[in-house]
């Protein structure tokens, strides 16, 4: 008898066995009330009116058609795609270089590691209150750009819509990189050191080996990181609510930002839905594509 044609008689002889599922349903019911009853409740106030009082009124495709014609939507879709263009390059090269970088055995490099993880763990608030004191005209910015430049600047970064969305790019990407370089490090540290005495064996050195062998390894680490921050950049909120609400004229204001003013300051939850789904729909394709033309199967084969 063949070995497959036997394992599959001793499989066929098992009996069926619920206590695995047992073991999963905590956790299945716990994300179902916390994760999926709610995508599913924002998908029906998609189709409604619905304001905090009284019953959602259904009105089919109503809100999804306004979001068609509403120019202010538009524009933060335009500044939450300026997110994503300008913050994730940034947050899936730097990460990367920094990681190679504290990965190397020399004394105190743990404390170097703690540096660049610490924006990491600063509340979003004191680091948006702490950044807006910099940014400010009499800040600390324009006074280092005086000092070098010999001249008195006093550049609006926050209140010129030319900088302002750049300024809080600066800050998003501040405190992304520690946590990203976290996940390089976990990757840098799972391959083989034979690797890189093999490739300075070749005459493969310095930078080089990465090139030909840090980088190639890691594509699974940087298909993860480009779609958590991929994600990150779709989602900012807590940098534009603090430092900028939004302003000046609308050119800082995420679709998040836009969601949470529809939905709790104007109480139009059911557009407010509509934004969300949205949102989930590009940030789905998003994600859909980032694996599509980097597979991650290719990547570790």
């Amino acid at each position: 008898m063949k070995p497959n044609a036997k394992l599959k008689k001793q499989n066929f002889g098992k009996k069926f066995s619920w206590t695995p599922y047992l073991f999963l349903l905590p956790a299945i019911a716990f994300l179902g009330l916390t994760s999926f009853l709610p995508v599913f409740q924002a998908i029906y106030l998609s189709f409604t009116n619905y304001d905090f009082v009284g019953s959602p009124e259904f009105i089919g495709w109503k809100n999804y058609l306004n979001l068609w014609k509403d120019q202010t939507f538009w524009k933060t879709l335009g500044n939450t795609l300026t997110y994503l263009i300008f913050a994730v390059p940034s947050l899936v090269i730097l990460p990367l270089a920094i990681a190679i970088l504290v990965n190397q055995k020399l004394r105190s490099i743990k404390f170097f590691r703690a540096i660049y993880y610490f924006p990491v763990i600063v509340s979003v608030v004191v680091a948006g209150i702490a950044w807006k004191w910099v940014y400010a005209q009499n800040g600390i910015l324009n006074y280092f750009l005086s000092t070098i430049s010999f001249q008195d600047i006093k550049i609006p970064w926050l209140t010129d819509p030319k900088t302002a969305i750049f300024a809080i790019i600066a800050v998003v990407i501040w405190r992304g990189i520690g946590y990203y370089m976290v996940i390089y490090l976990a990757g840098l540290q799972a391959i083989p050191a034979d690797l890189y005495e093999a490739a300075a064996i070749d005459g493969s050195d310095g930078w080089q080996k990465h090139l030909d062998i840090t980088i190639p390894l890691m594509k699974p680490y940087i298909i993860l990181v480009a779609v958590i921050s991929s994600i990150g950049a779709m989602k900012v909120f807590e940098e534009v609510y603090i430092m900028s609400q939004g302003g000046p004229a609308n050119s800082t204001k995420t679709v998040v930002y836009y969601l949470y003013d529809k939905g709790f300051t104007s109480l139009e939850m059911g557009y407010a839905s509509a934004i969300g789904v949205f949102l989930f729909l590009i940030i789905f394709i998003i994600s859909i594509l980032t694996f599509k033309f980097i597979n991650p199967a290719k990547s570790i084969g």
